[in-house]
């Protein structure tokens, strides 16, 4: 990528504006591409709401006044051990540390197998762009590499994919374009199951299908019929793990 960000793909805009909101670089490409500009809109009213909810309003502090106070009713304070200054402190960071981790979704366990992949569609809602733009044959490569799968690229348009992390382990996350809107196939190799397991979200549908020694899952839109896609994907997937 040249220093002025003219060559940028879809991944690299999207890391540098989710690590920078005010990153300026990457014109040429986001001049041309509908979902980086869905994406950097996304991240913007993100930002502007994170500005809003940090703007609490805070009255002045008054001091009261201590002139006329009996200094025989005063109770003098003892001096706190700079031992117990450091304990509350770091007790300050293990909390927030610890909510950091819960909101982002780190070490979160689920009951089930579809519990799982719904909560991650949750946490990647701008994957979910309508879009005729699909992603280059290198961002291909790179989500779903050869040590896990191969995968026959003559299907539906691809228009997002990342490697993201389900129970732990790595997983090729795609989203295709259907005749609804957009449809997430979820690349398990690790996620073994002995039958096909139902996906049912508020707003979408789908399915968890065996597939050799892994598992594959397909969610869309409630009006979207999967059954055409199902079968392309099963045929797509080979797994190399």
């Amino acid at each position: 990528m040249s220093a002025a960000g003219d060559k940028m793909n879809c991944e690299e805009y999207q890391q540098a504006i989710a690590a920078d909101p005010a990153f300026d670089g990457g014109a040429a490409h986001v001049v041309d591409c509908p979902a980086c500009q869905s994406f950097r809109r996304e991240i913007e009213a993100l930002n502007i709401g994170i500005a809003k909810a940090m703007q609490i309003d805070v009255p002045p502090l008054q001091m009261p006044d201590l002139t006329n106070v009996e200094r025989d009713n005063v109770v003098p304070m003892k001096k706190r051990s700079h031992k117990l200054l450091w304990f509350a402190l770091a007790a300050t960071v293990v909390l927030a540390t610890s909510i950091g981790i819960r909101m982002s979704g780190m070490g979160q366990h689920y009951d089930s197998l579809p519990e799982a992949v719904l909560a991650h569609l949750d946490h990647e809602p701008r994957s979910l762009v309508v879009t005729n733009v699909g992603v280059s044959e290198e961002q291909l490569a790179r989500a779903v590499p050869a040590k896990y799968a191969r995968l026959d690229n003559s299907g539906p348009l691809i228009t997002y994919a990342r490697t993201c992390k389900i129970n732990g382990e790595d997983v090729p996350h795609l989203v295709m374009q259907g005749e609804y809107g957009p449809v997430t196939v979820l690349l398990m190799p690790h996620e073994k199951i002995a039958e096909a397991m139902p996906v049912e979200g508020i707003n979408v549908k789908g399915v968890i299908l065996p597939v050799g020694d892994g598992s594959v899952a397909i969610i869309g839109e409630r009006e979207e019929r999967l059954g055409p896609i199902e079968q392309q994907i099963v045929n797509a997937v080979t797994w190399t793990t």
